[in-house]
């Protein structure tokens, strides 16, 4: 009888590991594709327009619209879905949800994130 308990046990225990196994793979998974998709953005740099997509950088080739609405054209000019229309400077970039940063912004976000790992 203690053989079969103990058989059950190691039993029951294997099927538990292996289902929390696929649950952290999974969980890793869904940050690694949340942290691409954070990532993907349209820059200018020397004067070029460029797209970061799946940690690939490509230069821009096509008018790119946006999850908002924005337009971004291959000159750097962004018309946003209300009409208004800006012009990229060097350095600055725009997420794929139609959100402009500076070159100052992003180094602002970099060193509040080194600061609140550094916390921990």
């Amino acid at each position: 009888m203690k053989k079969l308990l103990f058989a059950f046990t190691a039993f029951l225990m294997l099927g538990c590991s292996a289902v929390m196994a696929q649950d952290t793979t999974m969980k890793s998974k869904m940050h690694h594709q949340k942290m691409n998709k954070m990532h993907d953005h349209i820059m200018m740099k020397d004067g070029k327009m460029w797209v970061m997509k799946d940690g690939k950088h490509s230069e821009m080739t096509e008018t790119m619209t946006l999850k908002n609405g924005t337009m971004v054209m291959t000159d750097g000019t962004v018309k946003t879905a209300d009409g208004k229309t800006t012009m990229m400077k060097n350095g600055s970039s725009i997420n794929m949800q139609g959100k402009m940063m500076t070159k100052k912004m992003k180094m602002m976000k970099r060193t509040m994130k080194k600061d609140s790992t550094m916390v921990h």
